[in-house]
């Protein structure tokens, strides 16, 4: 945890509620999602050295055994470090999970993702006399559920596109002509923005199946590590031990 938050801290982070970062480079998503994979590898190798380091040993038993009961042990440091990352993510985030009842039907989906874009398409110094007392809410709603739809292979459809238009003339004051140009230019700005934020959701998905699984292979072997050093025996070469040196018989 003390590492994630350094790097969300320095902004080494694969998600955000932002806007603007959407409009964050590829190259800083995978950096950040090579960042994570890079604090599961230290973290769990750390958890999992300490693991075999402080194993005790009953009885006479053999090397062998000994080793596959440290690597055991190293990987049930990783299953409860997971359950306990996971067991806090859910005690520290539940107004984010949990449901927000409103007393107008105007909570969409697309509100968190295409909030910059909903103000732009009702953005308006004057509006109609007519509506000036009228809440806007159920139609910024009915919008962001048809932008939603512009990241599909088909996109907006001609109908919902004409009814946009009409929508946004009628709330903004604006004339259909510069009503149709402000509804194409959201149209192409919700596609982009949805892209973006599908590639992130991969890019972040990815990072933590990868971290966990480079975590889980770091914390046996770090705990197979901790192990030796415990028993005082040489490293294998593939954990970096020194070579072992063949004394020719004269």
């Amino acid at each position: 945890m003390i590492l994630v938050g350094f790097g969300a801290a320095v902004g080494l982070g694969v998600s955000s509620s932002s806007p603007s970062w959407r409009d964050a480079s590829a190259a800083l998503a995978l950096l950040s999602g090579l960042y994570l994979i890079l604090q599961a590898l230290v973290s769990f190798g750390i958890g999992g050295y300490i693991a075999g380091r402080v194993h005790r040993i009953i009885g006479a038993t053999p090397s062998d055994m000994i080793e596959g009961s440290d690597g055991l042990h190293g990987l049930t440091s990783w299953a409860i470090a997971v359950i306990l990352g996971v067991a806090l993510v859910a005690l520290i985030s539940p107004p984010a999970t949990r449901p927000v009842v409103q007393s107008r039907p105007s909570a969409t989906a697309a509100e968190p993702l295409l909030s910059a874009e909903l103000d732009h398409l009702y953005r308006s110094l004057r509006h109609p006399a007519n509506i000036d007392n009228i809440d806007i809410g159920y139609e910024r709603a009915e919008a962001g559920r048809i932008l939603l739809t512009s990241s599909g292979h088909s996109g907006v459809s001609n109908e919902d596109r004409s009814y946009l238009i009409q929508q946004v003339a009628a709330s903004t004051g604006l004339a259909a002509t510069e009503a149709e140009k402000r509804v194409d230019t959201v149209i192409g700005d919700a596609r982009t923005a949805i892209a973006r934020s599908r590639r992130s959701a991969v890019i972040l998905a990815f990072s933590i199946a990868a971290a966990l699984l480079f975590g889980a292979v770091a914390s046996w072997a770090a705990a197979c590590a901790g192990g030796r050093h415990r028993d005082g025996a040489r490293l294998p070469e593939w954990m970096g031990g020194t070579p072992r040196t063949v004394v020719p018989v004269a």
